[in-house]
C-alpha cells in the first residue's frame, strides 16, 4: 500500500477495511492447525465480533481484555474489540492468576476473550465488573456462576468464519469512526523494574508507528511472516501484526513454543520472508551451531581470525543459515534487548539479513531502526519519520545521556497514574525513555544501556553492566549473566552451560559417580578462570571483583530481559 492510500486510514478498524478491498483473495491469516482468513473474511469477522460485544452492552469507553497464545482468532478479537468502540487489554500469555486478575481489576476490564489453555489462570477468580468471557477458541460464550467461569453455555452463540449473518452487523458508521486520539490499547508492561505498569495507547499511536516503519523497511503483499513473540506485547502488536495486515501480507502463527524441532518443518513449508525476534534466539543458534562449526579445528581458528577470511567463513555459515530459515528471509529483524557484539559482528560479515530496531511499550514501540541493506555495527539505526529524538544532559566529553522522544507514537501516559506520567515527561513533552545513548553526525543511535542500571565507579565514571555481560556471555561455557554492585564491589552472577561442563570435565564420569557433584564443585574453578578471561577484555574500570555462580536460569521478560528487581542481593 503507498503513502496515498495510508492517508485515508485514521484508526485502525480501518486498516482491515482498505486491506479487504485492496486484497481480495490474499490470505491475512493462518496457522499450524488449519485456520485461515483471507482479508474479506478477517475484516467481517471482526465486525461480527464487534456486532457481539455491542450486543451484551459493551462499547464506546470500555475495557476488552485478551489473555491468548498467538492464533488467528488473537487479531479477530483484538480488531473487533475496536470496531466495537472499546479499548483492548491484551495480557500477556506467561502472567499467572494474581496478576491475571490483578490486571483485570485495574483496568476495569468488562469482557474477556481467553484461550481454552489459559482458562487455569482464571482460578483466582474474576472481579465483579468482568460480565462477559468468551472462549477464543471458538468464540463461544461462557457461563459465569459467582465470578467463575463454567463450560460454556453457548448463550450469544458461536462465530461461523465463513457465513456470519450480514443482517446482525453493525453500521459502518459505528465501527470505523473511532478518533484517532481515542484509546485503542492498555498494554501491561512486563519489565525488568518490577510493577506493571499499564501503558495507554490510541489509534493514531499504533497506526502512525505502523505508518512509520515504512520509513525503515518496506513491506509487500507478497510478504510472508511468521509470528513467533507474544501478540500482547506491542513489539509483535505492531510490527509483526498491524504493519503487515496494512500492507497486505500474510502472517503465520505457529501452535506450540518456536522450538528447534517445531521450526524445522514450518521453515522449510512457509519459507518466511520475515520473522521478527528477540536477541536470544539468534544467540542461542550461533554459540550453539554456528560457532562451534567455525572453530572446530586450529585452521579454521587462525582463519577466523584474519579479515578477510573470516568474512568468507563467515558468508558460507551464513547461506546455510539463510537455509535453515526457509531459504527466503529477506528481514530477520531483532528487537527487545541488546545483541550480542559478537553475533551481530558474525551476522555483518556473513550478510545475513538482520535488522535492529529500538523502541519500548510506551512509544508503541519503535523509535529507530535500519534494514539489512543498511546495517550499522551496534547502533540501533536512524529515527524514524515524524519522531524527534534528543540526547538529554549529554556528557560533554562522550556525548552520552538520557534519549528523550516526542511524537505522534508516544502514549498519552499510564493508565490512573498521573504522577508516574508527569515523571515520565519533559516540560517539553518529551518522553524519559530511561535509556543512555550516543547520536552521530549522521542522525545514527547508539544505546550504551538504561540509567537504572549504570553503576558509577569509584571515580565518577559511568560502568554500564550491559557491556561487561555482553563479554561473559560471549564465552562458550557461559549461559547468562547478570552484573552489579554489591557492597562497593563489581560482581557477576553466572549461570554456566551444563552440556559444555559435561564435555570439558567428562574425565570425571569414570572415576566418580557423583558426576554432577563434581561438576559443581569444579564450577569455582571455571569462575576463576573466567573472571580473569573478562577482565582482559573489559576497561579498565569495569573490572569485575568476583563471579558467583547462578544455579537456576534468571527470570526473564517476554522479550528475554532479565528481571534485575529480582536479583538486587547476594546470597553468598
Amino acid at each position: 500500500m503507498n503513502s496515498e492510500n495510508w492517508k485515508e486510514i485514521k484508526n485502525l478498524p480501518q486498516v482491515l477495511k482498505h486491506s479487504a478491498e485492496l486484497y481480495p483473495t490474499r490470505v491475512a491469516l493462518s496457522s499450524e492447525g488449519g485456520v485461515s482468513y483471507e482479508y474479506p473474511e478477517l475484516e467481517l469477522s471482526a465486525r461480527f465480533i464487534a456486532s457481539m460485544l455491542q450486543s451484551s452492552g459493551i462499547g464506546t469507553g470500555d475495557k476488552v481484555a485478551i489473555l491468548s497464545e498467538n492464533s488467528p482468532q488473537w487479531p479477530v478479537a483484538y480488531f473487533g474489540i475496536l470496531a466495537a468502540g472499546a479499548t483492548t487489554v491484551p495480557i500477556l500469555p506467561d502472567f499467572q492468576a494474581p496478576e491475571v486478575k490483578s490486571i483485570l481489576e485495574h483496568a476495569e476490564a468488562k469482557s474477556l476473550f481467553i484461550s481454552g489453555k489459559l482458562l487455569s489462570r482464571l482460578e483466582e477468580g474474576l472481579p465483579p465488573e468482568v460480565e462477559l468471557v468468551i472462549n477464543l477458541d471458538d468464540f463461544k460464550v461462557m457461563d459465569l456462576v459467582a465470578g467463575k467461569v463454567v463450560p460454556p453455555g453457548g448463550k450469544l452463540g458461536t462465530l461461523v468464519k465463513l457465513t456470519p449473518d450480514p443482517a446482525k452487523l453493525t453500521g459502518e458508521e459505528s465501527l470505523y469512526g473511532a478518533a484517532p486520539d481515542d484509546l485503542a490499547s492498555i498494554i501491561y508492561t512486563s519489565g525488568t523494574t518490577g510493577r506493571s505498569k499499564g501503558v495507554m495507547l490510541t489509534h493514531g499511536n499504533i497506526l502512525s508507528n505502523a505508518k512509520q516503519s515504512g520509513t525503515i523497511h518496506e513491506v509487500v503483499a507478497e510478504d510472508r511472516f511468521l509470528s513467533m513473540l507474544p501478540l500482547a506485547h506491542t513489539y509483535e502488536c505492531t510490527i509483526g501484526m498491524v504493519v503487515p495486515l496494512l500492507n497486505g501480507a500474510r502472517i503465520h502463527y505457529l501452535d506450540k513454543a518456536p522450538t528447534p524441532t517445531v521450526l524445522a518443518p514450518v521453515l522449510q513449508q512457509l519459507a518466511p520472508t520475515t520473522m521478527l525476534t528477540v536477541p536470544l534466539i539468534i544467540e542461542k543458534i550461533y554459540r550453539s551451531k554456528v560457532r562451534p562449526a567455525l572453530t572446530k579445528s586450529p585452521a579454521l581458528r587462525f582463519l577466523m581470525k584474519i579479515g578477510f577470511t573470516r568474512k568468507l567463513l563467515s558468508r558460507a555459515a551464513s547461506r546455510k543459515l539463510l537455509k535453515f530459515f526457509g531459504g527466503s528471509i529477506r528481514f530477520f529483524g531483532v528487537g527487545g534487548a541488546p545483541l550480542a557484539p559478537d553475533v551481530e559482528k558474525f551476522l555483518l560479515d556473513g550478510r545475513f539479513p538482520y535488522a535492529i530496531g529500538y523502541g519500548l511499550t510506551e512509544t508503541s514501540p519503535m523509535i529507530s531502526g535500519f534494514n539489512p541493506d543498511h546495517a550499522v555495527y551496534r547502533s540501533v539505526g536512524t529515527v524514524m519519520g515524524d519522531i524527534v529524538v534528543k540526547i538529554d544532559n549529554p556528557d560533554p566529553v562522550t556525548g552520552e545521556g538520557e534519549i528523550i522522544v516526542k511524537g505522534p507514537n508516544v502514549m498519552v501516559g499510564y493508565y490512573k497514574d498521573e504522577e508516574k506520567t508527569r515523571e515520565v515527561f519533559t516540560p517539553e513533552g518529551f518522553f524519559r525513555t530511561g535509556d543512555l545513548g550516543t547520536m552521530d553526525k549522521r542522525g545514527i543511535l547508539y544505546i550504551r544501556g538504561r540509567s537504572k542500571n549504570m553503576i558509577l565507579g569509584p571515580n565518577g565514571e559511568n560502568i554500564y553492566p550491559e557491556e561487561i555481560e555482553a563479554v561473559i556471555n560471549s564465552k562458550e561455557i557461559v549461559s547468562e549473566s547478570l552484573v552489579m554492585e554489591y557492597k562497593g564491589k563489581l560482581v557477576a552472577k553466572v549461570c554456566l552451560k551444563m552440556e559444555v561442563m559435561e564435555e570439558r570435565f567428562k574425565f570425571l564420569k569414570e572415576n566418580a559417580a557423583d558426576f554432577q557433584q563434581q561438576l559443581q564443585a569444579r564450577a569455582d574453578e571455571v569462575l576463576a578462570e573466567l573472571l580473569v578471561q573478562v577482565n582482559q577484555h573489559v576497561a579498565r574500570n569495569s573490572r569485575l571483583q568476583m563471579m558467583i555462580l547462578q544455579v537456576q536460569p534468571f527470570e526473564k521478560t517476554p522479550t528475554q530481559k532479565i528481571k534485575r528487581f529480582l536479583y538486587h542481593t547476594l546470597e553468598l
